[in-house]
């Protein structure tokens, strides 16, 4: 005779289901956020090689060129100057801004070469990520001596 109540109610196998979809969903949900930092790693050992490179005081698009090379050189899925757009109240802003690179629909890159980060800077990588539905962005500003002073990992 059942001693629980899900058991005498018929109910045990499906809480055992229940279960196993939520061990499922977490599991699914560890191996984005692996994957999702595992990227963010990858990509923060290819900006500080191009900053070996080419060091301090280039425009951003120097930058953004020679990461998405790097990018290719390992084989990683990238898209550069990507739109995205807003929606607001049933109207469709086309592509009310750009992302400046897309790591393998899991990461935004922010590319930036200014004097000092500030807080518009986490604000409008924030807002992509809120927009784009992602969960993790790398502020990189590439006009400091030494680049790890310039890296910014954002998460929603």
């Amino acid at each position: 005779m059942p001693t629980t109540w899900w058991a005498r109610c018929g109910r045990s196998s499906e809480r055992k289901q229940e279960s196993g979809h939520k061990d499922t969903k977490k599991k699914d949900k560890a191996r984005e956020l692996a994957n999702e930092t595992d990227h963010s790693h990858r990509v923060i050992g290819m900006a500080i090689e191009v900053h070996r490179h080419l060091g301090p005081g280039l425009l951003e698009s120097a930058y953004e060129d020679c990461l998405c090379h790097e990018l290719s050189l390992a084989g990683i899925p990238h898209a550069r100057q990507v739109s995205l757009p807003v929606r607001y109240k049933g109207l469709d802003i086309g592509s009310a801004y750009r992302l400046d690179i897309l790591v393998d629909q899991v990461l935004i890159i922010e590319v930036k070469s200014v004097e000092r980060l500030m807080t518009v800077h986490d604000a409008q990588l924030l807002t992509y990520l809120r927009l784009s539905g992602l969960r993790i962005g790398l502020l990189l500003n590439f006009n400091h001596a030494v680049l790890k002073d310039g890296i910014r990992r954002l998460t929603l």
